[in-house]
């Protein structure tokens, strides 16, 4: 049954008088005598009026609302993962960005040490002079020093690049969403940085090469391209054959190879910018995940939602459903609750060791479509303890 509260246009708090005047107008709006020329009158005339007989009755409208907010926390636990994984993902590649980045920094001081060192000597031999400032824009240039200043416009101290932690909490009891949401903001902080500061190092990186005098056998490599993919859980359970738009015209084709998960990043050699005189850098594509209405994912792991009545879920059955590589017949232990998991191995994501991960089907309990008077009588026994 679909929410009633939605099908009656009233909203959660509204009162008995509200809900009934809501049903009384729609019941006359739709009723299947005032329209005869609509084949789906009767249904929509029957399910205003399931939805009335839900919502007027104070137990079915309890048993509704707890139900609907079990299914909001279990959603909303599932963004709150998703958003955890991603901040960890971005910042493990901050990290690695970070890595990259002293290391080149490293190479630039040592090339440019070299090279003061030499000019230093030749002056002494010369008898001439130099200022410090002009032997650094004659060394570098003003490619080197736009560079580099980009990278300092945008922040990208030592101080800054080392912060894809979340900022502390004012409290201790911030809620789980809010620190999940203030982890994912500082880790798109720090991936943002990493992802900005590419650019630059990669010129820099070329400048040392020139300076060292590495790579006079070959033309230097221009700067890495990084693009962002999305693609669906389908694609990847498949290893599908996924194309992007580079620009210029370039629409490049690669497979979605077994390690694929959220974050993956993809070097196509040769496949990034341009520039005249240097060899076509490469393009690193990072893979995004979309959203999908039947599974989320947890490392390699894919995680369900199996609906279950209430007899099945105390007899015990045996319940069919598509999984991600076609039909899957789970049996359901008598006696489990909606807290109860289900775990298939080898039904999830393969990763990069030539394995796989885990399918987790998760239960939720679900009440009938229609009311049963029988069931209701049972409830109201147990409840009053009425025990034969």
């Amino acid at each position: 049954m679909r929410d009633p509260y939605k099908i009656l246009g009233v909203k959660r708090d509204a009162g008995q008088d509200e809900i009934k005047a809501a049903w009384r107008n729609m019941a006359k709006a739709v009723h299947p005598d005032h329209n005869q020329g609509d084949p789906t009158a009767s249904a929509r005339f029957a399910e205003i009026g399931r939805a009335y007989e839900t919502l007027k009755d104070p137990k079915k409208r309890v048993l509704f609302d707890n139900a609907a907010r079990m299914a909001e926390a279990k959603a909303n636990e599932g963004t709150i993962m998703q958003q955890r994984q991603a901040a960890r993902e971005a910042a493990v590649r901050a990290k690695a960005a970070q890595a990259n980045a002293e290391r080149v920094m490293e190479e630039l001081a040592r090339a440019a040490a070299q090279k003061a060192a030499a000019d230093v000597a030749m002056q002494q031999k010369t008898g001439t002079a130099e200022p410090p400032e002009e032997m650094i824009e004659r060394i570098f240039g003003t490619q080197a020093r736009a560079a580099a200043g980009g990278g300092r416009a945008q922040g990208f101290t030592a101080g800054a690049a080392k912060r894809p932690e979340a900022e502390p909490a004012t409290s201790d009891k911030q809620p789980d969403a809010g620190k999940a949401e203030a982890e994912q903001q500082a880790a798109e902080d720090a991936a943002a940085q990493a992802s900005a500061v590419m650019q630059p190092l990669s010129l820099l990186t070329s400048l040392v090469r020139r300076f060292t005098g590495s790579g006079a056998a070959a033309p230097e490599k221009a700067p890495d391209q990084f693009v962002t993919k999305t693609v669906t859980v389908d694609e990847v359970i498949k290893g599908s054959w996924v194309s992007i738009d580079l620009g210029e015209g370039r629409d490049i084709g690669f497979a979605l190879a077994a390690g694929t998960t959220e974050g993956h990043q993809v070097r196509l050699k040769g496949q990034g910018h341009k520039l005249a005189g240097m060899q076509r850098g490469d393009a690193v594509v990072s893979i995004h995940i979309a959203t999908d209405e039947r599974f989320t994912i947890n490392g390699f792991d894919l995680h369900t939602a199996l609906p279950v009545t209430i007899e099945n879920a105390v007899l015990g059955t045996e319940a069919r459903f598509e999984g991600p590589n076609g039909p899957i017949t789970v049996t359901i232990p008598a006696w489990s609750g909606s807290d109860k998991t289900i775990r298939l191995q080898g039904q999830g994501l393969a990763n990069a060791e030539g394995g796989r991960g885990d399918l987790v089907v998760e239960l939720r309990i679900m009440l009938w479509e229609k009311p049963d008077d029988k069931v209701t009588d049972l409830m109201r026994i147990m409840k009053n303890g009425l025990f034969l």
